[in-house]
């Protein structure tokens, strides 16, 4: 019996791939949540073998907590279901550990062999996007994959930039970021605008792996 936990903001999505997990008796879901931290949650309860997780979620995403299962439960398995095929994404979800990447959309039959090879420690990555990986392998090979960022710029950050920074880096929305800082949505945006330029990053992706490198994240702000 292979103990899956699933991941994902949607009710409907979660209910749904529930279901079909449930008419395979080779499947056990032991819990389903709505974003990462409540996957953090949830393992330390469950131990499940196999996690699908979505991308996109509130509180934390699915690529960061990715990273922070893989760091302490190194034996559970990680697959992205995600409606998202950006390279980003790939990128990050593979750099941290996942097993396996797989679209939204695809066939039951596909979901359970994806399960059955990443709980036997394979791999599992979409048709849809071999030649992304394929790219992305080659430069696994070229690269360490840190985010670099010019440290000077870091040193003039305000404390509200290293707010946003930190929450950009937990997975959080421009619209949450604004209610948990007491901003408007508008001047999340410019902040993270002026954030990106400074830093010379490409998107706010990357500006979450480098506060997750960098361990902006678990930091508190009021000590920088």
């Amino acid at each position: 019996m292979i103990k899956i936990l699933i991941a994902d903001d949607q009710q409907l999505i979660r209910d749904s791939i529930k279901i079909i997990l449930e008419s395979n008796e080779d499947f056990s879901v032991t819990d389903t949540v709505a974003n990462g931290k409540e996957v953090l949650s949830s393992i330390e309860k469950t131990r499940p073998d196999v996690i699908l997780m979505d991308v996109r979620m509130p509180v934390m995403d699915g690529t960061v907590c990715t990273k922070y299962v893989k760091e302490k439960y190194p034996n559970i398995k990680v697959i992205i279901l995600t409606t998202f095929d950006d390279d980003d994404f790939i990128f990050s979800a593979l750099k941290y550990g996942a097993s396996g990447y797989l679209l939204k959309g695809g066939s039951p039959a596909d979901l359970f062999t994806a399960i059955r090879t990443v709980a036997q420690g394979g791999a599992m990555i979409n048709p849809d996007i071999t030649e992304k990986v394929f790219r992305l392998f080659s430069k696994m090979a070229q690269a360490n994959y840190t985010i670099s960022v010019n440290d000077k710029e870091t040193k003039d950050f305000s404390r509200s930039e290293w707010c946003v920074i930190q929450q950009v880096g937990l997975g959080l929305s421009n619209k949450e970021i604004a209610t948990k800082l007491f901003l408007s949505e508008g001047t999340v945006r410019n902040y993270i605008s002026k954030i990106l330029e400074k830093l010379d990053l490409r998107d706010r992706t990357q500006l979450a792996i480098w506060a997750v490198q960098t361990g902006v994240t678990s930091e508190n702000i009021d000590k920088k």
